[in-house]
């Protein structure tokens, strides 16, 4: 296929490496727009249930996922992982004809996001760093936030395509950027979750109802997505509707290392980690990031 060809993004072949939460719902978007998208997952029985669901192709590896592939978006774990689906013994860019894109959705360092973009250059390949933030209904309503990096060029090529997903799909820089974008929405969303618990927190201990509490105040200066998709479920004590503490505490320790690297204080994020830490402790590893309000309960 031509470049050209290429930004028909209806004739696009897609290979989509990754279905957790997030990609699995995702790789079935494309897959209804209509793309030719084939799909990979470390666990075979996701892959096969997904072509079941939606149709579409399994490679059993990355690799042969990505066999003739325009696009390879990828949906991972960490920086390992990343690094495996893309330069491992069967990862992607080998397989990769020159000019193919890659996007990859994972929240990782700009560090690795810079080392595969320069690996994939010196094989005639864009990467794309294309973070999401929304959470597991932002995907599964084809709703997400996508803060993106690398070239110009890539980036328009790669943008209809991530359009099937997005309600906002942005480039900010060069190689890096998206991953720093997203490191300020995991530090924005640290504190707010952190002052939500202590909110709900007070009106418990306070005798209040913590329901017309958050009815009034939602509608003022206080009011946030958190507060509007999470409260009813932290007032329930139920934490199993998104993004594991795990892996906010995994994204929360990029953000420490870069703010090192970069000189930037993040005093409450340091302190939130922590906390998230706590959680941990509790059992908590596998609870949504709303379950900060857990430990407060648990202090009594």
């Amino acid at each position: 296929m031509t470049s050209d060809q290429r930004k028909d993004t209806h004739m696009a072949k897609v290979a989509f490496l990754g279905l957790g939460v997030m990609g699995y719902p995702m790789a079935g978007h494309l897959q209804a727009a209509g793309q030719e998208v084939t799909v990979y997952n470390r666990t075979t029985a996701k892959a096969e249930a997904w072509a079941a669901q939606h149709g579409g192709a399994i490679g059993k590896t990355p690799a042969e996922a990505a066999q003739g592939a325009d696009f390879v978006m990828a949906c991972v774990g960490n920086d390992d992982d990343l690094r495996s689906v893309c330069t491992g013994a069967e990862g992607a860019f080998a397989a990769m004809e020159s000019g193919a894109i890659f996007v990859d959705h994972t929240t990782v360092s700009a560090k690795v996001t810079r080392e595969l973009y320069e690996a994939g250059k010196a094989l005639g390949l864009a990467f794309i760093d294309a973070p999401i933030s929304g959470g597991q209904a932002g995907a599964e309503n084809g709703a997400l936030s996508i803060m993106c990096g690398g070239d110009a060029g890539a980036y328009a090529q790669a943008e209809p395509v991530m359009q099937v997903y997005a309600r906002i799909c942005r480039r900010i820089g060069e190689s890096g950027a998206g991953q720093m974008t997203k490191m300020c929405n995991q530090i924005a969303i640290a504190g707010l979750v952190q002052g939500l618990s202590e909110a709900l927190h007070f009106a418990e201990k306070a005798g209040l109802d913590g329901r017309a509490v958050i009815e009034v105040i939602s509608q003022g200066a206080a009011g946030s997505w958190q507060m509007s998709n999470r409260y009813e479920t932290m007032l329930d004590d139920h934490f199993e509707h998104g993004f594991a503490v795990d892996w906010m505490r995994k994204d929360l320790g990029i953000c420490l290392d870069t703010a090192d690297e970069t000189g930037a204080s993040l005093p409450v994020t340091a302190l939130v980690d922590q906390f998230y830490k706590d959680v941990q402790k509790l059992g908590g590893g596998r609870w949504d990031t709303s379950s900060l309000i857990k430990r407060l309960r648990a202090m009594g």
